[in-house]
């Protein structure tokens, strides 16, 4: 492995700093503003439909998050949803904007430590002004060569970048936390994908494919396994 890989890519929500976490906690004081109106089962059903229906106009991100909300709380309440809730829904939003950015255990050490031997880059999907308001309080943004923020993370996207990296598959890793996001899409191109789970992930980033059929898949507990297994795999 060691002597193949030329690049290394990273993944940022919930593989280098809490993301999931707080949409999490978004939700839950959603469903309590909602609670005259329907139950938190059908809530949270209506948004998770109405997120879904809405990836194609607003794609990832906290402000696709928010006009989901918001969207869901006027068809919960049938279009009678009083004026200061929607008010609420708003500043729900904004909190969940200004979060502080937590990196995960041993991220900064893992990037530092790997920086002066591969070129590092971050491939990350979302809103573009919220994923570098996080990447500029994270404090990493020197540790990377390049920053790629995606709409959507799939093989074609995935080609696309490698082609700008000027990179093969078989010499590019990613690392992150989702399977169906960071690390499928690219096993099936022919480069390496490390699984770095985190405890919380959002249900639409689930997939039941078993990725262990794939020889360039890694499973590791913990970001800070990646430098050994750098170092130690000669595959």
């Amino acid at each position: 492995m060691k002597r193949h890989i030329k690049i290394i890519g990273f993944d940022a929500d919930d593989t280098l700093w809490v993301n999931e976490t707080y949409y999490r906690e978004t939700e839950s004081e959603f469903v309590k503003l909602l609670a005259d109106f329907a139950s938190e089962k059908e809530v949270m059903r209506r948004l998770y439909a109405m997120e879904i229906r809405n990836l194609p106009l607003y794609g990832y991100g906290a402000k696709g998050f928010v006009l989901s909300m918001t969207e869901t709380a006027l068809e919960v309440s049938n279009y009678k949803l009083p004026s200061v809730i929607t008010g609420k829904i708003i500043d729900l939003g904004k909190t969940l904007l200004n979060k502080p950015v937590i990196l995960l255990d041993g991220v900064r050490e893992v990037l530092q430590q790997l920086k002066g031997h591969y070129p590092l880059i971050l491939a990350t999907k979302g809103d573009l002004l919220d994923q570098e308001r996080k990447l500029r309080k994270s404090g990493l943004d020197s540790c990377f060569h390049h920053i790629e923020i995606m709409s959507d993370k799939n093989e074609k996207n995935y080609r696309k970048l490698l082609d700008r990296l000027s990179v093969e598959p078989e010499e590019f890793m990613m690392i992150g936390n989702s399977l169906k996001s960071d690390i499928l899409p690219l096993l099936k191109l022919g480069a390496w994908g490390v699984h770095v789970p985190y405890h919380t992930t959002w249900i639409h980033e689930k997939t039941n494919e078993d990725a262990r059929q794939w020889k360039r898949f890694v499973l590791l507990k913990n970001l800070s396994e990646l430098p050994h297994l750098l170092n130690n795999n000669t595959d």
